[in-house]
């Protein structure tokens, strides 16, 4: 089998240290088994985007030469894709619209106790839940080890498209990776939830789940994870051999001295070469002395 990984950035912002620290391990863990990587934008959801951010994360890893493989995927392009396995799913009686609002679900504090399931409501803006019938209650993750579901998430219908018409993220990213033959998956360890909801959809849809790979999150003083919504500042060219040298230490994997600083090239030959899974730390998240 050839190991075929991804980045999927969602282009909310410019790339940040938190999404460095992603796009170089799933690049390496594909590189130092001589595997493929690619890159996806995952530009679902318009109102949250900011114009340019596409451009901006590509260029970014081009300065930290991150070189991908094949060509960019934009989940903006794949809308009818989308909509042909939401009608698959809907012939085999496995989705159904829903009317609740995020009020109803705050009243069940956030969980949703599919209320709409056997309503056979036809609306006609609705959201489309699957029906989650056989819940996947376990995972073994490479570098987590084996995850259980939790039980307020173990038989939660989950949303496949939007009342606003978008289509979902866990809609999208598996049908994704089904049609890009994604073998291995390495992102960050807030994703562990959508992991059990996406290997319901991959067995719905016949194919075999990826093997996950969940890292720990880069987070500031407070806990919360680095993100573009919590202004997690944008890693900048000139500084880009030092927060390469940063990520992998934040990894677990130090460039020997004389590589630090070195040219972005240098270290990623380095750091192919020696990746290893056993010096990743085996945490969900860790705390960052400063804003990266």
């Amino acid at each position: 089998m050839i190991y075929r990984g991804r980045f999927a950035p969602s282009p909310t912002g410019q790339l940040h240290f938190g999404s460095l620290v992603a796009a170089l391990a799933s690049y390496l863990d594909a590189k130092s088994q001589q595997g493929q990587w690619l890159v996806r934008i995952e530009d679902l959801d318009p109102p949250r985007e900011i114009a340019g951010a596409s451009d901006d994360i590509l260029r970014a890893l081009e300065v930290f030469q991150l070189e991908w493989d094949e060509s960019v995927l934009y989940q903006s392009r794949r809308h009818g894709r989308y909509q042909d396995i939401l009608d698959s799913l809907e012939q085999r009686q496995l989705t159904y619209h829903c009317q609740c609002t995020r009020k109803t679900l705050a009243e069940h504090s956030g969980h949703y106790p599919n209320l709409c399931r056997d309503k056979n409501l036809q609306l006609s803006e609705p959201a489309i839940r699957l029906k989650h019938l056989f819940p996947v209650h376990h995972f073994d993750d490479r570098l987590q080890g084996r995850i259980h579901l939790p039980t307020q998430g173990e038989a939660e219908d989950f949303i496949l498209r939007r009342r606003d018409g978008l289509y979902a993220y866990q809609l999208a990213v598996v049908v994704d990776d089904i049609d890009q033959g994604i073998t291995h998956i390495v992102r960050g360890a807030d994703l562990i939830d959508s992991t059990f909801k996406q290997a319901q959809l991959y067995h719905y849809l016949n194919h075999l789940v990826p093997h996950y790979l969940h890292l720990p999150l880069a987070v500031n003083s407070a806990g919360h994870k680095l993100s573009k919504q919590n202004y997690a500042p944008a890693v900048l060219e000139q500084s880009a051999p030092q927060a390469m040298s940063n990520a992998l230490m934040f990894l677990g994997q130090p460039l020997p001295k004389e590589l630090h600083l070195a040219p972005c090239q240098e270290q990623l030959v380095w750091a192919t070469q020696h990746w290893s899974l056993d010096k990743l730390p085996k945490k969900r998240a860790i705390p960052l002395p400063s804003a990266e």
